[in-house]
């Protein structure tokens, strides 16, 4: 069977990749990862390959010793732990001898649309930049990039299956709460890792990938996104607006499931990531359209609404 392995496979977007990939029975799935991990090793029964991304010779060597023909990112790119390091692992996989696709820790809204004046907002867009700089010098390396949207589950954690970490933004549905950026009419795409996931592992069997490979769980407005939450919860929330010069300034209305999240994110770091999230939301940057979708091309693959995820996770809770 062809060997994928996922970098950051062991939580968030990438063990939902990973499960995923598992679950069609058609690759051997490895995991890049900074260290071992014999649990997650014995549980799904894959092998963790323990690596150090700095070394771009010993990453070489070793997706050639375990002849891994596609390479999947989902490493964070927040530099919490240091710079990170993908560029390294696209160097790396562009000069294996058996790496010849590679698709890049994206999974948001297109590429394009991160400008050079969200650099100093944002932490990862510069490292996202830098990626795509360097896919577009490699030799040998058929690439993709996600463009899925907003991820879905932040709005039904508790209550789902996922392995992403909690985040409130905009609507704080168990505070029944919600500070909408800007007129709450631009249309947003959300997608659930589960779905991305599946439609991920099922472009893995194209034979040809497009530089961009479009997914659509979900279009609503953060308008509708509230009625959707109130209808299942049974409940009105309290809801104001965002003044974009607020966002402009870094700023937003604080939420009160914000506070858990400080301890992760300082606080004025997680205010400037949401007031830059709550721009691009205002100027539709993750609203898209496509001429081809993954939903068109794998029309078997179902992807959860934002109804139905809510319903799911917060009806008569």
């Amino acid at each position: 069977m062809p060997v994928v392995a996922v970098a950051g496979g062991t939580g968030g977007l990438g063990r939902a990749l990973v499960d995923a990939i598992i679950a069609t029975g058609k690759y051997e799935v490895k995991i890049l990862s900074r260290q071992s991990n014999p649990a997650l090793e014995a549980e799904l029964d894959v092998t963790v390959l323990a690596v150090d991304y700095s070394n771009i010779n010993a990453v070489t060597k070793t997706l050639e010793q375990h002849n891994v023909h596609t390479v999947i990112s989902a490493l964070s790119l927040l530099p919490f732990n240091g710079p990170p390091k993908e560029v390294e692992l696209i160097r790396a996989a562009d000069a294996s001898k058996t790496t010849k696709r590679f698709i890049p820790s994206d999974w948001g809204f297109h590429p394009d649309s991160y400008v050079k004046e969200d650099e100093g907002r944002i932490p990862f867009v510069a490292y996202k930049r830098l990626s795509q700089a360097e896919l577009a010098k490699t030799v040998d390396l058929e690439h993709t990039s996600f463009v899925n949207g907003f991820i879905l589950d932040y709005w039904g954690m508790p209550h789902i299956k996922t392995y992403m970490s909690p985040m409130t933004d905009v609507v704080d549905i168990k505070h029944n709460v919600a500070a909408i950026p800007g007129s709450g009419d631009m249309p947003i795409i959300f997608t659930l890792t589960a779905d991305i996931a599946k439609f991920a592992a099922a472009s893995l069997s194209l034979e040809k990938w497009d530089p961009i490979s479009y997914i659509i769980g979900d279009r609503v407005t953060w308008n509708e996104f509230v009625r959707l939450a109130e209808a299942a919860k049974g409940t009105k929330f309290k809801v104001t607006y965002e003044n974009l010069e607020l966002l402009e300034q870094g700023k937003v209305t604080e939420l009160p499931s914000h506070v858990p999240m400080y301890q992760f994110v300082p606080k004025e770091m997680l205010q400037m990531i949401l007031s830059t999230f709550g721009l691009w939301t205002a100027k539709g940057a993750f609203d898209f359209k496509a001429d081809k979708t993954l939903n068109e091309i794998f029309p078997d693959i179902k992807a959860t609404t934002v109804e139905t995820l809510l319903n799911l996770a917060w009806k008569q809770t």
